[in-house]
């Protein structure tokens, strides 16, 4: 019976302190292990998901952009180069001077941002240099657009018509009137009351400052439009006139993003924040060889920024923006969240937009670049 509690009692003996320590590091390999399995997977996807969300802002961005540059020179069934060939067959009536928002005279307007036209030049989003070339005008720096980032102004009538069902001149006042699809063509988009119409057929093009009667059908103006025919006789058809100003600015998170800019009448511009991560777009403009505007041969020469083009407010400027038939876009769209760890700064990490090596700050977004080039489907032969 004595030998059989001793070998009870040695059973419930406990480890040695080796035998605890091997097994506790054994144990913390093991967890390290999978410490190091559960960090990469993470960073395995958040390096995902900040590519899909750049990836989806930077395909958003140009998809908006994309839009609005293929209506550059659309006025109806004429364009504003052809325009240039038929004696007074526009007239823009808006009352704008030149280089202001409704003038309806240009279609196209950039601002290069400083520092921002050389290849191979580095662009540093966390200290860009400030300024445009041209300088801004007022209703643009008001917007409070951010430097490193060009600026693009666009005018056209809006690709929907309403037919004119209607046209009653009196003296110096016309009153078109359309049907009600034709109405709801006019204040599609979120723009319940414009301000700013054109009158077009085949021929003739004419931009005016006009008050909407959303009961009545009809537009009321200080203008006499007696050249055109209404429907079904004539082709004549009722436009919104629009211009537009895309640019990146700050938002209410500070972060940049794309902002769009809309006027629709003499009030102020209806702002719209877009997409969320854009810090920067880039532009370089087509011009056709052609030096006659209204005669142009679709063959673009060369592409340059908008510094190369000039001031649109001069004559040479306005002749150089009037022969602009492509344009090429860059957008630069980081991730909303941090989403890789810091690279080294050479030039496979820095992402290049038309050329501009891009430099972001350490904050571990991830970045890229995303480019397209637009031909500008109503000025490439003057149609």
């Amino acid at each position: 019976m004595a030998r059989l509690h001793r070998m009870d009692s040695r059973r419930v003996e406990g480890l040695s302190l080796v035998e605890l320590m091997i097994a506790l590091l054994i144990g913390s390999i093991l967890m390290l292990g999978l410490v190091q399995v559960f960090s990469a997977s993470r960073a395995a996807y958040q390096v995902s998901e900040g590519l899909a969300r750049v990836q989806e802002n930077g395909r958003f961005a140009l998809d908006y952009l994309q839009r609005d540059l293929r209506l550059i020179g659309h006025f109806g069934c004429v364009n504003d180069q052809s325009h240039k060939q038929q004696v007074d067959a526009f007239r823009m009536l808006t009352g704008a001077v030149a280089g202001e928002p409704l003038d309806f005279n240009l279609s196209v307007q950039g601002f290069e941002a400083t520092g921002t036209s050389q290849v191979n030049q580095d662009l540093n989003l966390a200290a860009p240099t400030a300024g445009w070339t041209p300088a801004l005008p007022a209703h643009i720096s008001g917007l409070a657009p951010v430097a490193g980032s060009d600026i693009i102004m666009l005018r056209f009538l809006r690709p929907n018509s309403a037919p004119v069902s209607n046209l009653v001149v009196s003296g110096s006042n016309s009153t078109v009137s359309t049907t009600a699809a034709g109405w709801s063509d006019l204040t599609e988009d979120g723009v319940a009351t414009p301000g700013v119409f054109g009158v077009a057929d085949c021929s003739y093009v004419d931009v005016f400052n006009g008050t909407g009667n959303a009961a009545a059908k009809t537009v009321s103006a200080t203008v006499a439009l007696d050249r055109y025919t209404p429907n079904p006789a004539g082709h004549a058809a009722l436009y919104r006139a629009e211009a537009v100003a895309y640019y990146v600015a700050n938002n209410a998170s500070n972060r940049r993003s794309l902002f769009r800019a809309r006027w629709t009448g003499a009030a102020a511009p209806v702002v719209e924040e877009l997409v969320e991560g854009i810090e920067s777009i880039q532009f370089l403009y087509g011009q056709d060889r052609s030096t006659d505007v209204g005669n142009p041969s679709g063959f673009m020469a060369n592409q340059v920024p908008a510094s190369d083009l000039g001031a649109a407010t001069t004559t040479a400027g306005e002749q150089n923006w009037r022969r602009v038939g492509l344009v090429q876009v860059a957008v630069v769209a980081s991730s909303p969240d941090p989403a890789t760890t810091r690279q080294a700064d050479s030039e496979q990490t820095r992402p290049r937009a038309l050329g501009l090596r891009v430099v972001g700050p350490e904050d571990g977004r991830y970045r890229a670049s995303y480019e397209t080039t637009i031909a500008l489907r109503n000025r490439l032969y003057g149609n």
